[in-house]
């Protein structure tokens, strides 16, 4: 394969003409082209399609039929299939998720699942708050978000978009644990989510 870190090292002089006077019918030496090299300051695309241009249409004719070679490779083994259009896979199933509007949704769960200390094999119906909050970004979210980005805040943990959280909770939730003692627990499932 070819990478663009490839260097040229022109023959020394003495080898050089050594051959030639050792043979007289050897031919004159191919002029070397310089170190194929990214400049730092351009963009990507600029940088790979000055790269592709520094190739040989013979370089590039080799490139594509060792790409089509793993290709098909990689089609016969069942490994990792490389499909000509790619289904939606988990990236962009992250990013419709992402743009879910806030929401209460529900799961449920065990109390030893809850994570609060309880063991208890009783079931409770778990309702949390899930999605995204970008269409309630107030000039608050705009305004903290630029004077972090300007470093003007630094030490403070502070959150520059609104979030998904619970407005208000249901009512207390009470089980037994595993031990028959009877325990109520409040603010434990949200009734109501929003932006804040």
């Amino acid at each position: 394969m070819f990478n663009g870190s490839r260097t040229y090292s022109p023959l020394p002089s003495s080898s050089v003409s050594r051959a030639s006077s050792s043979s007289s019918s050897s031919l004159p030496a191919a002029p070397r082209r310089p170190p194929r090299a990214l400049p730092r300051h351009s963009s990507l695309l600029a940088q790979y399609s000055s790269l592709l241009e520094s190739y040989t249409e013979g370089e590039i004719r080799q490139l594509i039929s060792a790409l089509v070679e793993r290709y098909s490779q990689a089609m016969n083994s069942g490994g990792h299939e490389l499909p000509l259009f790619p289904k939606a896979g988990n990236r962009m199933k992250r990013a419709r998720a992402r743009h879910k509007p806030c929401a209460l949704k529900e799961l449920e769960v065990s109390v030893s699942e809850l994570g609060l200390g309880y063991e208890s094999d009783e079931t409770v119906l778990f309702r949390y708050c899930s999605g995204t909050c970008d269409a309630a970004v107030r000039n608050y979210d705009l305004s903290l978000k630029s004077v972090r980005s300007k470093r003007r805040i630094r030490k403070e943990k502070v959150r520059a978009r609104p979030c998904c959280r619970p407005l208000a909770y249901d009512d207390d939730v009470s089980f037994l644990d595993a031990y028959n003692r009877y325990y109520t627990v409040n603010e434990l499932s949200a009734k109501e989510c929003g932006c804040v």
